[in-house]
């Protein structure tokens, strides 16, 4: 497989015109070349480090968030999941990171890896959070224990559902540090987890080889931890000045998730009325804190929080603009963002067109190092995923 002639922005700088080739899913050559696509440009897949990808993907008014996991069949939820997870890759996104995930998720990653479907890298994650805390408040209160998600209280039980989550083949933890916006009944400001259960999901975690997200919208569930040792942030939203400093120096990446709370918090997707409170509440103060972080030099990455049902499967491209207006990034810092940088953060070998990384790459028309705007799904001209065009046609 090749491309001649075709401008490149290699994932972290423009490269010129040059002849790309690739074989299966590695790439084999990089060479300076004359000038033969003058319109169009080859750039890295992306990487959207923070997405949910078992929820509602059919067409239509969606149905009831909180109830569709519980009103229908595993194995249907998990056809939904290969919907989403194929929707993101036609549209550029190569790479994703499930922080929610169980077995079906893992499930979905070694079909993609095994060629039994087409679909983007998956790495999944398995929460790790309290009784009535936010992971456990998807599910209404009145629902049976069997049907509700695990949860673990006390540094013992939390080290034992890292472990369960270790055998089941997750990639990371999720951590869950302080309350949120979806989960119901609960506050963005309450704590989650004492610091010895937070330290023993850390420890244990770590000490099997797996990385720790933490959901955090306050500054106290920030606080803890980044103070913790944990390798990224999740929502990062109430981010002060003095643990932005911290963030920087460290490089811990901090995933966004600008679109979901904004859609939230006006309404314009259906949430509940304590939700739109929740959220409006948030992003009333998080663009000043998170502008203020990104001059500091925290380490933003793509992540959206996409679950189909209130940030679409595609929308990525959309948050990677938005990056630019709230964080202040120019460009080509949104593009490192989501494609390097975004693979650095999750120690995967892609976002960047390399000799001999993997061959997820995308043709498009325009300069979206130049103008962000032009990082659009009108204007893609060709997925390639795992060394094949899942979407498109190669010029």
């Amino acid at each position: 497989m090749r491309l001649d002639g075709i401008p490149l922005w290699d994932g972290t700088e423009f490269r010129g015109p040059v002849d790309l080739t690739w074989e299966p899913d590695r790439i084999t050559g990089i060479d300076a070349a004359p000038a033969g696509h003058a319109d169009l440009c080859v750039l890295p897949g992306l990487v959207d480090t923070h997405v949910h990808l078992v929820g509602y993907a059919g067409d239509g008014e969606p149905p009831d968030f909180a109830t569709w996991p519980l009103t229908t069949t595993r194995d249907e939820q998990v056809l939904h999941g290969v919907a989403h997870a194929q929707k993101a890759m036609r549209h550029g996104v190569t790479t994703l990171r499930d922080l929610a995930g169980d077995e079906a998720q893992v499930a979905l990653r070694r079909v993609f890896d095994a060629g039994v479907l087409p679909g983007p890298r998956v790495l999944v994650h398995g929460v790790v959070g309290m009784t009535a805390g936010h992971n456990d408040l998807f599910v209404p209160p009145a629902v049976p224990s069997p049907l509700r998600k695990p949860v673990a209280d006390g540094p013992d039980e939390c080290r034992k559902l890292v472990r369960t989550w270790a055998r089941a083949g997750m990639d990371g933890i999720k951590l869950t540090t302080s309350g949120g916006v979806l989960s119901m009944g609960d506050k963005n400001a309450w704590r989650n987890y004492t610091r010895d259960e937070i330290r023993a999901v850390i420890d244990e975690a770590h000490a099997l080889g797996m990385p720790v997200a933490a959901h955090a919208h306050s500054e106290e569930g920030i606080r803890v931890a980044v103070e913790e040792g944990v390798d990224s942030i999740e929502h990062g939203t109430l981010l002060s000045r003095d643990l932005a400093e911290t963030l920087a120096a460290r490089g811990t990446p901090v995933a966004p998730t600008l679109l979901i709370n904004e859609a939230i918090a006006e309404g314009r997707v259906p949430v509940t009325p304590q939700a739109k409170a929740k959220a409006a509440e948030l992003v009333a103060t998080r663009d000043v804190l998170l502008a203020q972080a990104a001059a500091l030099g925290v380490r933003f990455v793509l992540g959206t929080d996409a679950n189909g049902h209130h940030v679409q499967f595609g929308d990525q491209l959309a948050e990677v603009v938005r990056m630019t207006r709230i964080l202040g990034m120019d460009a080509e810092s949104a593009l490192r963002a989501a494609t390097s940088d975004a693979a650095d953060a999750l120690g995967m070998p892609v976002g960047r067109i390399k000799e001999g990384l993997g061959a997820d790459l995308i043709v498009l028309r325009g300069r979206p190092w130049e103008n962000i705007e032009d990082l659009a799904a009108e204007n893609i001209v060709a997925v390639v995923s795992r060394g094949r065009v899942v979407a498109g046609r190669l010029p």
